[in-house]
């Protein structure tokens, strides 16, 4: 396993939050975004840059990760085509993205942004807070604890 981040829009504490597993678990985890991102010495932790541009750096992701990788985003297309390649998501906020709910979550992602095509005030994301963060750590410790035991 090797954990994926869409660093672009990564809150930092989540950030952190990755490397400081990857520093216990020695699992991989790499950055990819079109602005370089400072990353801490160790040999498990690298970062990629991406020229700018739409989507770029998802491509990338989706072309390097492979089956029962782990990518960290909050961008659904992102999230439906890595599950297409049988690895997971999970959004900066902890929840889990993966094929028995990326369709769902994806059909609704899709209604709303019609809506709001449609002229029809839908509201964005709250902020993101502590309990953000601990649902993410959560999931994470959850997800790393069963690749453990399997």
């Amino acid at each position: 396993m090797k954990i994926w981040v869409d660093a672009d829009a990564c809150p930092k504490v989540i950030k952190e939050i990755l490397f400081r597993a990857s520093t216990r678990t020695k699992i991989p985890v790499t950055l990819v975004a079109n602005q370089w991102l400072h990353v801490p010495q160790y040999p498990l932790i690298k970062m990629v840059q991406v020229p700018d541009g739409p989507d770029i750096a998802d491509d990338k992701i989706v072309e390097l990760c492979s089956a029962h990788d782990l990518v960290i985003t909050a961008d659904i297309p992102l999230a439906v085509r890595i599950v297409e390649k049988g690895a997971i998501a999970l959004d900066p906020r902890g929840t889990l993205y993966d094929s028995n709910n990326i369709g769902q979550i994806s059909d609704m992602r899709d209604f709303m942004t019609t809506l709001r095509n449609d002229g029809i005030e839908t509201g964005g994301p709250k902020n993101f807070n502590q309990r953000d963060r601990e649902n993410f750590a959560n999931m994470l410790d959850k997800l790393l604890t069963n690749r453990a035991h399997s």
